[in-house]
């Protein structure tokens, strides 16, 4: 699409999965255009912006300047968002609710409409979502409630993007500095989803940002199968059986 080179956007890159697909799509030859608080330190070939997609009003400014010369994307990964505690619903303030929304869905939105006014073609956009999604365990009210309106997002838009295909994917279990405050703070009796998740620290089930974003770019032509604006578990093509006893078991 954009030459001999092909072009990414990742938002969020600075560190976990957003990094990790920066550092293996530049390992691929790709060109990156990342877009991050903290900003990304990998080498290559590299354009990296710093900023808060927090703030709305910049987000169109940071965009075009970070994609000023580009003339298209192969990929856009949605990928910047915030967990917010594992508290029980009636404990979550209206505040914290709003917190986390305005990051993980209607920041995403920002991002959407620049790109649909930007008129350049975008063969593919990922937003990462999570399990947490349609699970709807007992603790995590903010993060669930935002990933599933990502989901439904992705779908509204996928009406509105006829040239790009659109997914909400859930890339599975990552061990990152979210998963830090997942196996340490929160009680497990209390929340016990949790139990799974220190259960598979430290195993296959849940790899490094490096290990997850090599799947995770491995599945991106197993996505276009699926009708654009759907919700796509990793597992469901990866490890079927784990995903079904997931769905099942309501953990995570």
């Amino acid at each position: 699409m954009t030459g001999t080179t092909p072009s990414a956007l990742v938002t969020g890159n600075s560190s976990g999965l957003g990094y990790g697909l920066t550092g293996a799509l530049l390992e691929r030859g790709w060109r990156v255009h990342g877009v991050s608080r903290r900003g990304c330190d990998l080498d290559g070939n590299l354009v990296d912006v710093r900023g808060d997609l927090s703030d709305f009003d910049a987000i169109p400014g940071l965009l075009s300047r970070l994609l000023d010369d580009a003339g298209g994307l192969d990929l856009v990964v949605l990928n910047a968002g915030v967990l917010g505690g594992i508290r029980l619903m009636q404990d979550t303030s209206l505040d914290e609710l709003k917190r986390v929304m305005h990051i993980n869905v209607w920041a995403n939105k920002v991002v959407l409409d620049w790109l649909l006014q930007w008129r350049r073609p975008v063969a593919q956009i990922v937003a990462v979502s999570s399990g947490a999604a349609v699970l709807g365990n007992r603790g995590w009210g903010a993060y669930a409630m935002s990933k599933a309106s990502l989901n439904m997002l992705m779908r509204l838009y996928s009406h509105e993007f006829p040239s790009t295909h659109l997914s909400a994917l859930a890339p599975g279990l990552i061990d990152s500095a979210m998963m830090d405050y997942l196996c340490e703070v929160p009680d497990p009796d209390v929340f016990p989803a949790l139990q799974r998740l220190r259960g598979a620290r430290g195993s296959e089930r849940m790899p490094g940002p490096g290990e997850a974003a090599e799947r995770v770019l491995g599945v991106l032509p197993e996505l276009r199968r699926f009708d654009s604006g759907s919700f796509v578990d990793i597992r469901q093509i990866l490890a079927p059986e784990e995903y079904e006893a997931l769905m099942g078991g309501g953990s995570n």
